[in-house]
């Protein structure tokens, strides 16, 4: 969602009507690093895209959460982060009277199809009856977030949604589905239209390669997994799919003899790290395949001690 459009399309799906029809979205700008700390970049993607509503400065920060549990205090996080935002804000405007709206946004898509339990209203998480609570409301700070709970949708449900851009709508299909899944294959054919769109647009090359590699290095899929989806594509979407896939196949073959034990070495630490940290995020799977072999056995060793995933990775 690091492209404008795209984001537009996420959060017209999730927004309220009234705040949608508001929002100046040809002023979509993503600003530029990250509010997460080097522990929480290895769980979470974070974007902050700046715009106007009713010609007001406003912000949306947007996490997109991969992990298989969910964060208890996530309301009281993204209250960290909107204030950070406030700071940053001003003091880039130091003549400004008004601090400007933050929506923030959490997408949540738990590889293991587990819907968000945890508490999107920080006041839920202060530890008060109901009569205190509503005593003190007044002085207590009222605060919640936009929760796009991907993990309890239906996958049809997901990819019914008309808001999305192509890419969007097939990245976070796989985020749900591709991971250790059994019903992957018969899944992926619900797929077709979408992926349809996605080859008829110019600039959809690169999402498919991005799609595809997803499907072989997080889901595991070979070319034989692939042919029932292929027989539901249409004529064109099919010939953009298989040259891709063959590009693909030749790119991982040219890797594995240049690197043989090497790759062998990443896919078992790829297998570790998911053991001991649950789902990981695609950012991993890719640094692990793209590291030198080195790199490989320093952080297998690592994951011996280490207490999180960014833990393994951290220099």
């Amino acid at each position: 969602m690091s492209r404008p459009a795209d984001a537009a399309s996420e959060l017209r799906a999730v927004l309220p009507k009234s705040v949608v029809a508001r929002m100046d979205w040809d002023r979509l700008e993503l600003q530029s690093g990250s509010l997460l700390t080097k522990e929480l970049a290895a769980l979470y993607t974070d974007l902050l895209y700046r715009t106007r509503i009713d010609d007001r400065d406003a912000y949306i920060f947007i996490l997109l959460e991969h992990q298989s549990s969910e964060d208890r205090f996530m309301a009281l996080r993204m209250l960290e982060y909107t204030v950070n935002i406030w700071k940053r804000h001003l003091a880039d405007n130091s003549n400004a009277r008004a601090l400007p709206a933050v929506v923030p946004v959490v997408v949540y898509s738990c590889h293991e199809g587990k819907p968000w339990r945890e508490p999107t209203e920080l006041t839920e998480l202060i530890d008060l009856d109901d009569d205190l609570r509503e005593a003190l409301k007044p002085y207590l700070p009222s605060y919640g977030f936009v929760l796009d709970d991907i993990a309890a949708l239906d996958v049809r449900e997901l990819l019914a949604r008309e808001e999305l851009t192509a890419t969007v709508s097939v990245m976070l299909t796989l985020h749900k589905i591709a991971y250790n899944n059994p019903k992957l294959v018969e899944q992926l054919v619900l797929l077709a239209p979408v992926l349809a769109r996605m080859a008829a647009d110019p600039a959809g090359r690169d999402d498919l390669i991005t799609a595809l590699n997803y499907l072989i290095y997080v889901g595991g899929t070979s070319g034989s997994d692939l042919q029932p989806l292929l027989d539901q594509l249409d004529p064109h979407t099919k010939e953009v799919f298989m040259t891709i896939a063959e590009e693909l196949e030749a790119r991982g073959e040219a890797r594995g003899e240049a690197r043989g034990e090497a790759r062998g070495e990443a896919r078992v630490l790829l297998q570790q790290l998911a053991f001991k940290f649950g789902p990981l995020p695609e950012s991993v799977t890719e640094t692990v395949y793209a590291a030198r072999p080195e790199d490989v056995r320093k952080w297998a060793l690592r994951i011996l001690t280490a207490d999180t995933l960014a833990a393994v990775f951290d220099r």
